[in-house]
């Protein structure tokens, strides 16, 4: 698959005449709990050629689109963020780029772009938007999947694993990490919640169907205590950092002038 998702890439480069800077796995099969019918989701950076930023209309404005989509099939699903997009974002502490740049499933990295971002990190990242975004992301997905008496059990991992990045947050003040094992090792103590949850993740992994099934309820019970719990906590929180675009901007001529001389 790592071929098929390279020779994509080039075309990529190719068709939009661009430069790829860093490609990676994201989605469940990044998180650690793929099934066996789990597409790929590849996210990739790029930079453009110094003219297109040359311009008097800014990125992402009309047919300057600051993203690349590729049509999605069973199989595979890409898609890319020009990199003053990527970060803008990063400005904002947005948790799927951050979780990009700690996939343990990279495809391709090329140029110092990915290192000088993540030396940038511990400088740049703000608590309060990643707790907000995966707070939300719980209660949207707990909502949505898991309120009846019969629940899509599968759906589990996707109130999990925000609220345990939550956790994290809570607890260390940084990143969470994007594979879930490590998230569950860390943040639920040994006991029959943590048994429960360990024995749903085998199942999944091994491939059961895991559709229609009666609610796990110390699962249930831990998530709404959690999210009760978390929402109080981040109205408490009162973080500011030091405004990193200086340092952004010098980051982007950096490797403006790297890939393109």
């Amino acid at each position: 698959m790592n071929e098929i998702i390279l020779k994509k890439l080039m075309e990529i480069e190719e068709k939009y005449q661009v430069k790829v800077l860093y490609a990676v796995e994201s989605g469940s099969r990044a998180w650690g709990f793929p099934s066996k019918d789990s597409d790929y989701d590849v996210r990739f950076i790029y930079i453009h050629q110094p003219q297109w930023y040359l311009s008097i209309d800014p990125q992402g404005i009309g047919a300057k689109r600051d993203v690349i989509e590729v049509p999605i099939n069973d199989l595979l699903d890409i898609s890319g963020w020009e990199i003053t997009k990527a970060l803008r974002l990063f400005r904002k502490s947005n948790p799927p780029l951050l979780e990009w740049m700690r996939s343990n499933i990279i495809y391709f990295q090329k140029y110092s772009f990915i290192d000088k971002l993540r030396s940038l990190e511990s400088e740049v990242f703000y608590p309060n938007a990643s707790l907000y975004h995966y707070l939300n992301m719980a209660k949207n997905n707990y909502r949505e999947y898991l309120q009846g008496s019969e629940v899509k059990i599968k759906k589990y991992f996707y109130v999990l694993r925000p609220v345990l990045a939550c956790k994290w947050i809570e607890e260390h003040k940084t990143v969470p990490p994007i594979d879930f094992q490590e998230l569950l090792q860390a943040m639920i103590l040994e006991g029959y919640l943590k048994k429960e949850i360990e024995h749903l993740l085998e199942r999944k992994i091994i491939g059961d169907e895991l559709d229609i099934e009666p609610r796990i309820q110390v699962i249930n019970d831990f998530l709404e205590s959690e999210m009760i719990r978390l929402e109080e906590y981040i109205q408490t929180l009162s973080i500011e950092i030091e405004d990193p675009t200086k340092k952004l901007d010098n980051l982007f001529r950096d490797i403006l002038k790297e890939v393109w001389g």
